[in-house]
């Protein structure tokens, strides 16, 4: 509440500046406080409800600063803006935060939709209020007293909302002429204006591209699918468009399922009969192209994501299958027991489809990670990547490996297990060598040294066991950059122990000054410091003779000569000599 209101204290203090100008000067930058309060109030995470709310809340704080207000409590009275009102452009943000809500609502419908069909009708209806008002907005700003700019922004703006409910009526044709006039707009606008504003048109562009390629395949436009896939690739088309995308695949891969019925692997021919099957299997060669051919590690990841779930999805539907068959296998008493059937050799084949590009994806990770980590951190407030993350992503490698080792109707490929084998001696060399990392970073040098060794083990053994197995290496990674990093950092390893054990040691480290070792060389890190100690002040004191101290012994036994004679004698006065003595008469 308190981001809301200081947002719109800032949208306030230009709208006032700009309340007193003359005729053809007041305007609103439509596009650019739609996408800020979006990003900002709930649509970077997808939720539109949250957008919703805050859009209420900045028409009722706009209404009660506009005096423009809807009746009171007990009674409501409608009210519309007109051009006469046009003194203040916050009359103009308050029919786009109605659109806004409207279309806000529409979209959080459209999740809800998913699983409850009925919400469709009302997501159709509050389509069509945010463009009513979107239209609403245009007309006003018809008036010579908004500028050209806001004039092309609202057209723009009432065009996409427009294509958006002729798109959801599967109306292919408007729709893709409303997206075209809105996208002609934006290229203009994107032409005429700075680069801050021109990449938020651009933006714009780029978000109803996929839309008006997906209207013109369903006009008829065959090439649009190639387009519609390579925007896939680089991550374009989200949100609507992105689901739209997928079930367009997966219609045209549906058709071409039914020319497949059989599949190969390791020397064993299929039947496919299930038609998820084929559909999966059908689209597994161009997923795996995309994902080589993705433009960032975002997309990449996103792919990989969708490859799984689908992966899943036919998984599920092989075991209902192989449930029916356990159960007419019980029924009748001379089938094969022993042998592995069709369905579930199919059923390991896609679990080592599943399982394999888990552990691409894992090693994917791996080196987005492990380029983070060797780049220098610019801000040390923030936490970067540990090989305690690494370690993690290849004991789910590993994990993965051990699984495909136990797949059905592969226990006797011995070629299979040796394969299977050596990935994994691979991928516990990376592990070992990321653990010993971690062993580094806590300065446990003996710890890291003892599984370096273990790792120039695994990586000499796997060379060794590769001879025989010449084509399983090509996915993997280099065991021979791994040996060379190893030995490299084993030098550099020792060396830190050496130089650890000389600082731990009490007589390494010496207090002297420099003027006092002038020749000799001591390890002194105070040199290179702030305080560096040159010489040694205050000097130490040092030790000088003291005065002696003379006892007179003899003193006490020296008989000194009598001198009463040579001392006076005083004479008792009595009385009269102390009267005398006082007032100076016997002086």
């Amino acid at each position: 509440m308190a981001a809301d209101k200081q947002n719109d204290a800032k949208v306030s203090l230009m709208e006032e500046n700009k309340e007193n100008l003359p005729d053809g000067g007041l305007g609103l930058e439509i596009l650019q406080i739609i996408k800020e309060s979006q990003q900002q109030h709930g649509l970077r995470h997808g939720d539109y409800q949250r957008y919703r709310g805050y859009c209420s809340r900045r028409l009722r704080r706009l209404r009660k600063t506009l005096g423009f207000k809807m009746g009171n409590r007990h009674k409501f009275v409608g009210k519309k803006v007109t051009v006469e009102m046009l003194s203040d452009n916050r009359y103009l943000l308050l029919v786009l935060m109605e659109a806004e809500r409207a279309w806000s609502y529409a979209m959080q419908l459209k999740q809800e939709a998913n699983t409850e069909p009925r919400k469709r009708f009302h997501l159709l209806s509050r389509l069509r209020k945010a463009a009513k008002h979107s239209e609403k907005l245009e007309k006003l700003c018809e008036s010579p007293r908004v500028d050209a700019k806001t004039k092309l922004e609202a057209q723009a703006y009432t065009a996409y909302l427009t294509g958006m409910v002729e798109f959801e009526l599967q109306e292919w044709k408007q729709a893709m002429e409303a997206f075209n006039k809105c996208k002609t707009i934006y290229e203009k606008l994107a032409s005429a204006f700075t680069e801050d504003l021109a990449v938020l048109y651009r933006q714009r562009v780029d978000e109803i591209s996929p839309n008006i390629r997906y209207c013109a395949y369903n006009i008829g436009d065959q090439n649009a699918i190639n387009d519609l896939m390579q925007m896939r690739l680089t991550g374009g088309g989200g949100g609507m468009m992105a689901e739209k995308l997928e079930a367009l695949i997966t219609q045209a891969r549906t058709k071409q399922a039914a020319t497949m019925s059989e599949v190969e692997w390791r020397g064993r021919t299929v039947p496919v009969k299930i038609d998820k099957a084929r559909v999966f299997l059908l689209g597994l060669a161009d997923n795996e192209a995309a994902i080589a051919q993705a433009a960032n590690e975002e997309t990449k990841e996103h792919l990989y994501e969708t490859l799984l779930a689908e992966c899943r999805d036919t998984i599920q539907a092989v075991k209902e299958e192989l449930k029916t068959e356990a159960k007419q296998r019980e029924r009748s008493s001379d089938g094969d027991t022993g042998k592995v059937s069709n369905l579930q050799y199919l059923h390991s084949y896609l679990t080592y489809i599943k399982l394999c590009t888990l552990v691409k994806r894992n090693e994917s990770m791996a080196h987005t990670l492990q380029a983070k980590l060797k780049e220098p951190e610019a801000d040390e407030s923030k936490r970067g990547p540990r090989p305690q993350d690494l370690i993690r992503l290849y004991d789910i490698i590993l994990q993965s490996l051990a699984e495909l080792s136990t797949l059905q109707g592969l226990e006797d490929d011995h070629t299979f297990q040796k394969e299977v084998s050596l990935k994994t001696l691979v991928y516990k060399a990376y592990r070992c060598f990321f653990i010993a990392q971690s062993y580094v970073l806590v300065k446990k040098w003996s710890e890291a040294l003892v599984l370096y060794e273990r790792v120039l083990k695994y990586a000499k053994e796997v060379q060794s066991k590769a001879k025989s197995l010449n084509n399983s290496l090509k996915d993997l990674p280099d065991v021979q950059e791994l040996i060379a990093e190893v030995n490299a950092e084993k030098y550099s390893l020792q060396a830190a122990a050496i130089l650890g054990a000389m600082l731990s040691s009490p007589h390494f480290f010496f207090t002297q000054p420099l003027c006092d070792h002038l020749e000799t060389f001591r390890f002194d890190p105070s040199l290179v410091g702030k305080q560096p100690s040159l010489v040694q002040f205050p000097p130490d004191f040092q030790p000088i003779p003291c005065k002696p101290l003379f006892f007179d012994l003899a003193l006490n036994h020296v008989a000194f000569p009598p001198l009463d004679d040579k001392v006076e004698q005083k004479g008792k006065g009595g009385l009269t000599g102390y009267i005398k003595g006082i007032f100076g008469f016997g002086s």
